[in-house]
């Protein structure tokens, strides 16, 4: 649950972190949904200072002190690998955690909530939107330079945060109940749907299937790889940054490059209605292609050869929680009209039918680069 924090609690939290300065403001920052973000302004001996200070949510999150040790593990293999290949500018390449006063990763309050604090990155921007193809390429590029830089993190295995996050396996056997119980007489409404995603349950096990034979590896992925995940340079627009790490635990490298897809290449709104406008963007995809082949050098065969179904498959696996959550009566995602989850669903869905239109091209495009 989001919370409403007075100034003088934020402060007091503040008060706990190795920060130096006199607190100026503190004020609500981002467009993030999940947790509680604010943007600490200090002056340190006249100078203005930033910090980012974020509540995680542990109603998301059930586990924090795996999610944080997972940050801090993954934070500090970023900054090894900055300092190995003397990246100018590292604090503004990878986020930094600022320790407790008593040396730990996060702050705990009196009232159970899980407080930390990064360094904030001067001088680049976030944007919700992918506006041209020059911005696919720099986002695609920034995850597959995070992924790479992660494939040597030395054990033990990163916790899972969120188990099962993209498992179409788990996530189709959770439709599969909520249709059973229908708690909301929901079912008749969704037959279409329903038919969609039965006739599209044995291709989209392919993935859990190569991996079981050992033929696509387990790698550390970041699970939530939309462009505001990425930081780019006020100066350049280049990427310099990958952002909210708390979902990155194992996963497919695949399931990163499907969210890509899914998210980057979307002609028309999410919930968008007139499935007309609903489509996948090619020019996008290919920019997409280009990026994450520059950087992601641990690819294999089997790999490469799933990149395009990777984009069919994330889409499909939003859709399907999409439908889930509006059998089960919208308790998951927040909705903002009656049906909102269905049109969702209907849209993701309508977004499958477009790229699998396009996947001999996508496929050629693939192999050609």
């Amino acid at each position: 649950m989001r919370g409403n924090f007075t100034d003088e609690t934020l402060r007091d939290v503040v008060s706990h972190f190795q920060l130096y300065g006199d607190v100026l403001t503190i004020t609500p920052y981002g467009s993030g949904h999940i947790n509680d973000t604010f943007r600490v302004t200090l002056d340190l001996a006249g100078r203005a200072v930033d910090y980012i200070l974020q509540r995680v949510n542990t109603e998301v999150f059930r586990m924090p002190e795996m999610l944080m040790d997972n940050i801090e593990r993954v934070t500090a293999h970023l900054h090894q690998k900055l300092k190995e290949t003397k990246a100018k500018e590292p604090s503004r390449r990878a986020l930094t955690l600022v320790r407790t006063i008593e040396g730990g990763n996060s702050y705990i309050d009196a009232a159970g909530n899980y407080w930390r604090v990064y360094l904030f990155i001067e001088r680049a921007r976030t944007f919700d939107v992918i506006s041209t193809p020059e911005q696919a390429f720099e986002a695609a590029r920034a995850f597959a330079g995070f992924q790479n830089q992660l494939a040597d993190l030395p054990s033990p295995r990163l916790g899972e945060t969120i188990p099962a996050f993209h498992n179409i396996q788990s996530r189709l056997s959770l439709l599969d109940e909520a249709a059973k119980s229908d708690v909301k007489g929901r079912l008749s409404e969704v037959s279409a749907e329903m038919d969609f995603v039965n006739a599209h349950r044995k291709e989209m096990m392919r993935l859990i299937e190569q991996q079981a034979a050992g033929e696509i590896p387990e790698r550390i992925t970041h699970n939530d790889t939309k462009i505001n995940n990425v930081m780019f340079d006020d100066e350049t627009g280049s990427q310099i940054c990958v952002i909210d790490l708390d979902t990155t635990m194992p996963g497919l490298a695949l399931y990163d490059f499907g969210d890509m897809v899914r998210t980057a290449t979307a002609a028309a709104a999410e919930d968008e209605t007139d499935l007309s406008k609903v489509e996948s963007r090619m020019d996008l995809f290919q920019a997409l292609v280009r990026g994450y082949c520059s950087e992601a050098r641990f690819l294999t065969r089997a790999e490469r050869e799933a990149l395009v179904f990777s984009g069919r498959l994330i889409t499909f696996t939003i859709g399907v929680r999409f439908l889930t959550d509006y059998l089960a009566g919208d308790v998951y995602f927040k909705t903002h009209r009656e049906g909102h989850n269905l049109d969702r669903a209907r849209n993701q869905f309508q977004m499958v039918r477009s790229q699998e239109r396009q996947s001999a091209e996508r496929e050629d495009f693939v192999r050609s680069v």
